[in-house]
């Protein structure tokens, strides 16, 4: 029997996303190394499955891929110290931080480039930190391909904030609950920084694939 993989965490109460925080992708952007985490949201209208289409918004030509590991949130936990911060971490999984870079960037806010609706891979599984080199702080590789084109491939040395920094830093301002995701940010690599950029086309194949975690599989289709 074929089974149908849905998203591994289907309504998250809060989806977190921490843009320029791998060194190779804030360079790229030409972008100074910031002092604090950049953060912006997603709604879980946006997500879909590991094997799902991604949707091409009829408004825009210009839809980016970006790899991103992601942080699970296991416990209830407010301005968390180091090792609450490492106990509410859950696990971890993939997620393919699809932008619509033109109305991304209309704006200084992000919010409408990153949240438009179907666009969000986000599984296959969660993976436990002990299942992980490095555990809370994984060692692992990321990769991206598009088309049979590896566009991405960097490992999670390269984050400039690491997951517990992140659990610590965004539990100052909100409480963070079970089943709260935290995408940790992507490598150098996306598309919009090309020369000249290069972005999703119908039917092309999309794979976002973090070591010891898993892969994600989507093909992207114009709506």
């Amino acid at each position: 029997m074929d089974t149908e993989l849905d998203v591994v965490i289907p309504r998250p109460g809060k989806i977190l996303c921490v843009g320029l925080n791998y060194r190779s992708h804030i360079l790229e952007m030409g972008r100074p190394l910031p002092e604090f985490p950049t953060l912006f949201a997603k709604f879980a209208d946006t997500l879909i499955g590991p094997r799902d289409a991604i949707e091409l918004p009829a408004e825009s030509e210009e839809v980016d891929w970006e790899a991103e590991l992601v942080v699970v949130i296991g416990a209830t936990v407010r301005r968390a110290d180091e090792e609450e911060a490492t106990a509410a971490i859950a696990g971890f999984t993939v997620m393919n931080d699809v932008s619509v870079r033109d109305w991304q960037f209309r704006t200084r806010e992000w919010l409408q480039g990153k949240n438009f609706e179907r666009s969000t891979p986000l599984g296959p599984v969660v993976a436990t930190p002990d299942e992980l080199p490095g555990g809370v702080r994984p060692a692992v590789p990321i990769s991206a391909t598009v088309a049979g084109e590896k566009m991405q491939g960097a490992d999670t040395s390269d984050l400039l904030f690491d997951p517990v920094d992140l659990v610590r830093y965004v539990s100052s301002m909100i409480t963070l609950r079970p089943g709260d995701v935290i995408a940790t940010g992507t490598p150098g690599g996306v598309g919009h920084a090309r020369k000249p950029p290069r972005y999703l086309q119908d039917g092309e194949v999309v794979t976002m694939e973090v070591g010891g975690i898993g892969r994600l599989d989507n093909k992207a289709v114009r709506t």
